[in-house]
């Protein structure tokens, strides 16, 4: 790996270097190293460029990396990845993507992801992208990702989008079963004239069933976001969508919540609140000594976290 990889690595997945453990590192759609070991199995697909990720049942305190990079322009890679949890197994999946395009050609990552959770399984999945580089090539992301929740099962999602990202169009499909859960943390950057859409689609089918999804997003210059939320209550359960943004400059945000009760015994809540930072905010940390421009980096940055 050279300096970029490094920094790539570091910036989506906190590592320094080559992993411990169970770990899959894809580069310009090449393996570049994997680690297997029996708790955690990781096979290459003979159909179509992607892995399949098989975790054993009642498997605990385990973690597996499988970033991403994409350092060149003209490239567009689509990876197929499917995650099978085994019964009462608890893990860690981190799965950051690095783009460097210093290309006057576009570079793209698709990533379709697909879990299955068995029975009281729970996954915490780190989803981190990120690009840089000073070419005028779009840097593009455009994830899906697909979760089936078993009765008992727990799936917490935490997707984060760093900067530097041309377009994005990321979609999440999920369908809960009986007592699971699906817990989704999302943050989203824009600046310049970068675009990002986010669409989210949730079924509670199982009795018991619940969904909190939270989404933070901040825009900057002439950067707009579309957030896109449907969820359906087909059974007893509890479902809420919450989107909060900050605007600058000339940047937009839309919300647009859907929420279906089919069920008499769904409860389902939205709450939306979109808008700038407030004067009084600004004026309270400029009279400590900050400047405008830190004032306000320290108020996006304190609503990210």
């Amino acid at each position: 790996m050279d300096r970029t990889d490094e920094e790539l690595l570091e910036t989506i997945a906190d590592l320094h270097g080559i992993p411990e453990g169970s770990f899959n590192i894809r580069k310009n759609g090449k393996l570049l190293a994997r680690n297997s070991g029996t708790d955690i199995e990781i096979v290459s697909k003979k159909d179509k460029d992607g892995i399949d990720i098989i975790v054993k049942p009642n498997v605990k305190n385990k973690s597996v990396h499988i970033p991403v990079l994409l350092t060149v322009g003209d490239f567009k890679d689509t990876v197929y990845n499917d995650f099978y949890i085994g019964e009462n197994a608890d893990v860690t999946i981190i799965a950051g993507c690095g783009i460097h395009n210093a290309t006057c050609s576009d570079a793209e990552h698709d990533g379709i992801h697909t879990f299955y959770l068995s029975k009281n399984a729970k996954v915490r999945y780190v989803e981190r992208h990120y690009a840089s580089g000073d070419g005028s090539g779009k840097k593009v992301f455009d994830p899906v990702t697909k979760i089936f929740l078993k009765e008992g099962a727990c799936f917490i999602m935490e997707s984060t989008q760093l900067g530097g990202v041309t377009y994005t169009d990321r979609k999440t499909y999920a369908s809960v079963g009986k007592k699971a859960q699906l817990i989704v943390q999302e943050k989203i950057l824009t600046e310049k004239d970068e675009k990002a859409i986010t669409d989210f689609r949730v079924k509670l089918l199982g009795k018991e069933s619940r969904a909190d999804i939270v989404s933070r997003s901040v825009a900057k210059g002439n950067s707009s976001q579309f957030f896109r939320s449907d969820m359906i209550g087909k059974n007893e359960c509890f479902g809420h969508v919450e989107c909060d943004g900050i605007l600058l400059d000339s940047a937009r945000i839309v919300s647009t919540p859907k929420i279906d009760a089919v069920s008499p015994e769904a409860s389902l809540v939205h709450e939306a609140a979109v808008g700038k930072i407030a004067g009084e905010q600004l004026l309270k940390l400029m009279s400590l000594g900050l400047s405008e421009q830190e004032a306000e980096n320290e108020i996006v940055q304190g609503f990210l976290n």
